[in-house]
């Protein structure tokens, strides 16, 4: 019952006093008919398991609920915070791209909570070892794409960015989804990223949902707002940097010396 409750706040913006979910700021103010109202849901410490295994399922529950209702939902993430839809839900994804204000070329990356989910969207031609190496974790791992995935999401690419963040929530919450989530950065395109959810303000009244975890990381480092590293691996035996990111070093590391992959240029 509580779980449908919190789906309803998570679209309608209302406070559940006692539970965590308050209001955005200004909401309201301006929205017309069948608008976005964002409400704000402070997700409880330790996840699923420990210390309040019952808030957390009613944190996860609120977001799948606002994700089907065909909302945007901010989660955080191990690099940064991020808005979320679900990827096979063509009018969700157009929608974050209204909230970015993001070139309708720049591709989305996809979320999924297992690498297991990864083989069912993508056509993979490096070994699932290579795969957990670096999953989850701050990776983006370009692939081929399947025919499984949504066709109105990045249509000009026979490629697709997969993610799988190493963060509880996220993939509790993908693995609570029956596809996979649309995932990008919460931020006006062009601007910096976020490490909190004050940062990206301006955005809530368009969101169904703000899932705060509190702070990711240095708020006050540079370093912690680069974003996952995004590499390229559908050519075989090779890999492309496209996004330096917060993990390259480690990343060429592994991609190099514990599975001979070179970079494309060479």
């Amino acid at each position: 019952m509580l779980s449908a409750r919190l789906a309803a706040l998570a679209r309608v913006g209302e406070a559940a006093p006692g539970l965590g979910l308050s209001p955005g700021l200004g909401l309201g103010a301006g929205l017309g008919p069948g608008r976005a109202c964002g409400a704000r849901l402070l997700l409880p410490p330790g996840g699923a398991a420990q210390p309040d295994p019952q808030g957390w399922r009613e944190a996860v529950a609120a977001a799948v609920g606002a994700l089907q209702a065909g909302g945007l939902v901010a989660v955080p993430t191990d690099t940064v915070y991020g808005v979320a839809c679900l990827a096979q839900d063509s009018g969700a994804v157009r929608s974050i791209y209204s909230l970015k204000g993001r070139n309708g070329r720049k591709p989305l990356a996809i979320c999924l909570g297992d690498v297991d989910r990864l083989y069912r969207y993508c056509q993979v031609n490096v070994p699932d070892e290579l795969l957990r190496d670096l999953l989850p974790g701050p990776v983006t791992l370009v692939l081929k794409r399947s025919e499984e995935l949504n066709k109105d999401l990045n249509p000009f690419t026979s490629l697709v960015g997969v993610r799988i963040p190493n963060h509880p929530f996220i993939r509790e919450l993908a693995r609570a989804c029956s596809g996979p989530l649309a995932l990008t950065s919460a931020n006006i395109s062009s601007q910096a990223s976020t490490l909190t959810v004050s940062e990206f303000q301006e955005l809530w009244p368009q969101l169904s949902l703000i899932i705060d975890g509190g702070p990711i990381g240095d708020v006050q480092s540079p370093e912690c707002r680069l974003g996952s590293t995004v590499v390229d691996l559908s050519v075989p035996g090779k890999f492309t940097i496209i996004r330096p990111g917060c993990a390259l070093t480690s990343t060429v590391e592994t991609l190099r010396q514990k599975y001979g992959l070179v970079p494309e240029s060479s």
